[in-house]
């Protein structure tokens, strides 16, 4: 039997990319695999990179139309007699030439403005013959902003999400490969029927049992409590079908030699199955951490104390009547991403080889 979990951690990256089919020049097909990845790679990459870059831009670059690819600020200058800095402007006069003023204030079309060598003398000029001299600046404070902001409870947010998230994973991976044991090295009547009734629960919508989940979540009494987000999705259809796919390639003949030295069935379980199957519990963890990390429906439902919100939900609150903050929102939605990016970073060698593994015995 051939096992597909094992793979050659000794393959370099650069020469899986320039694998090709042609064995002197690149094959045309070669250019269309490769013109097909760079798509895809700036496709799912670019819209990353924008909220991030983003993330360090100032409240007014943000604003600007049409947007800015880098994050630029004004460039300012402290003029005698001022007390906040003044931003500079490069005016272009009517005999062409270009000098350098400060502005004063704005009144519609115009703008009074100094010469900052010259303060005494006040200008008037035409906005349209004026632009805001600027430089590429990263705004930190957007960061600092949002820990001051809060007032110390994105920590708390941070602990909520970490606690759900960990939690519920490690209590899904144990429910679903018990399951997965069962249906995949057990006979018993009605296996395949617990099977397919498992598996049709994926075509029930998450909204569909939101009130029932919710009006059970309030029976048990464990509304605004994280306990009340985490169990009622521990158990996932998908995690079940795809561990059970990959244990039913484990040879049956290494649990019937661990029975025959009188192991229980929890030994054979945790100390056989297990660990053949770390690739497939890779992957269901890397589910499981992406739906409780990104999960915002069922807290925004049971989670009603702000002390226990998540940072989804946090994140909603950047969104008020005055408007949205959408400096602060940048920068803990880049917080945020964080955690899912070093998930897959630790865990993206078991990814490839734990789906290609579950449709093969």
């Amino acid at each position: 039997m051939t096992d597909l979990g094992v793979v050659k951690t000794g393959s370099s990256i650069g020469a899986f990319i320039t694998r090709r089919r042609g064995r002197k020049k690149l094959d045309w097909t070669d250019w269309l695999t490769y013109v097909y990845l760079l798509l895809g790679l700036v496709i799912m990459f670019t819209p990353v990179l924008w909220v991030v870059v983003s993330s360090f831009k100032t409240p007014a670059n943000l604003t600007e139309f049409p947007p800015t690819l880098l994050p630029y600020a004004a460039e300012t200058v402290i003029v005698e007699g001022h007390d906040a800095p003044l931003p500079l402007f490069d005016v272009t006069t009517e005999e062409g030439e270009t000098v350098r003023l400060a502005q004063l204030r704005r009144v519609g079309i115009n703008a009074q403005m100094i010469d900052p060598a010259n303060p005494e003398e006040r200008l008037t000029i035409p906005v349209e013959n004026a632009q805001p001299v600027r430089q590429i600046y990263l705004a930190g404070e957007n960061y600092t902003n949002l820990l001051s902001s809060t007032g110390g409870m994105i920590w708390r947010y941070v602990f909520n999400s970490l606690f759900i998230t960990i939690v519920a994973t490690i209590i899904t991976l144990i429910m679903n490969s018990m399951a997965a044991f069962a249906l995949s090295k057990y006979r018993f009547r009605g296996s395949n029927m617990a099977l397919v009734a498992i598996l049709a629960t994926l075509m029930i919508p998450a909204t569909v049992v939101l009130v029932p989940t919710y009006m059970i979540v309030a029976q048990l009494g464990l509304v605004g409590n994280l306990w009340g987000v985490i169990l009622p999705t521990v158990a996932t259809p998908t995690g079940v079908f795809l561990l059970r796919q990959y244990m039913l390639t484990i040879p049956d003949e290494l649990i019937e030699a661990a029975r025959m030295d009188h192991a229980s069935e929890w030994r054979i379980f945790w100390r056989i199955i297990l660990p053949l199957s770390a690739p497939a519990l890779a992957v269901v963890a890397i589910f499981s951490i992406l739906s409780r990390w990104n999960d915002f429906l069922l807290p925004l439902v049971v989670l009603t104390r702000r002390e226990s919100y998540t940072l989804q939900l946090a994140l909603a609150s950047f969104s008020t009547e005055y408007g949205i903050r959408y400096d602060l929102l940048l920068a803990m939605t880049t917080l945020t991403a964080l955690p899912l990016a070093f998930a897959f970073i630790f865990l993206q060698r078991y990814i490839t080889s734990g789906i290609a593994s579950t449709g093969i015995k």
